[in-house]
């Protein structure tokens, strides 16, 4: 099955992509909400309820561990000041070679 927001599903229904683009924006939006909320739930559980558990901890490690990813990463092509692939290998070579 195709994943919603695909042309492929788009064509299936008999939607064009626009309502497509939106369907799959709004689903992705839903999944972060909701996902926000149960992390939100399980710090709470931490904090407030003595008998909080192991699955509260590993969901509130959890969510907190997937806010320190690099979201906002650039491709190292478009880096501005990012050094060329093989850098470190001429570098080796040119003071092996003169050495």
């Amino acid at each position: 099955m195709a994943a919603l927001g695909t042309p492929e599903r788009s064509r299936a229904h008999g939607v064009g992509p626009e309502v497509a683009a939106v369907t799959g924006r709004i689903a992705r939006r839903g999944a972060a909400i909701g996902l926000g909320a149960l992390w939100w739930w399980a710090v709470a559980r931490l904090v407030w309820s003595p008998d909080a558990g192991v699955l509260e901890g590993a969901v509130a490690a959890g969510g907190w561990g997937l806010s320190v990813l690099p979201v906002h990463c650039t491709p190292k092509s478009r880096a501005e000041g990012a050094l060329a692939a093989g850098r470190w290998r001429r570098a080796w070579q040119a003071g092996r070679d003169g050495a």
